[in-house]
């Protein structure tokens, strides 16, 4: 596994992956942050494009991110993350109209779950996700993450 850390305005951020695509990108500061494990090796030039696509999102120039990516996780996961990818830019859903876009409706607390494991963050934006009461609920590397991310979109549309 390949691994890169890049700087960004919500601090360092790690990406990871492989031939078969980028498999985390995680924040290094935060609740959900992972350490690199010894057998990852580190590879700039692996993740240029990456790295370039999400400092034009920072920079609010990127709206649509063109990766390929290789999430790891169970099929049910992974119907949720592809739902994820279809919010549009700006905009949010909740947990419930998640569950009933992948034909679960009464599985939104499973969707909670999916989307709390989601090991590629703003790629698969999870943080477009509220609770039913247009509250933000929780975010695994802490709620002032989800809201800047929020905002920064909200600017942009």
């Amino acid at each position: 596994m390949y691994y890169d850390i890049i700087e960004s305005p919500i601090g360092p951020i790690l990406l990871a992956g492989d031939e078969k695509g980028l498999k985390h990108l995680n924040f290094l500061q935060g609740k959900k942050r992972i350490e690199v494990p010894a057998d990852w090796v580190e590879n700039k030039d692996f993740f240029r494009e990456a790295a370039r696509q999400l400092e034009a999102y920072f920079l609010g120039e990127l709206k649509s991110f063109d990766l390929k990516l290789a999430p790891e996780g169970t099929d049910f996961q992974k119907s949720v993350w592809k739902a994820l990818c279809e919010i549009p830019y700006g905009e949010t859903r909740t947990y419930k109209e998640i569950a009933v876009s992948i034909g679960k409706p009464k599985a939104y607390r499973a969707v909670g779950l999916a989307n709390n494991r989601n090991p590629i963050a703003i790629i698969v934006p999870c943080h477009r996700v509220i609770g039913s009461d247009g509250k933000l609920t929780g975010y695994a590397s802490g709620l002032d993450v989800k809201e800047f991310l929020l905002k920064l979109e909200e600017k942009k549309v």
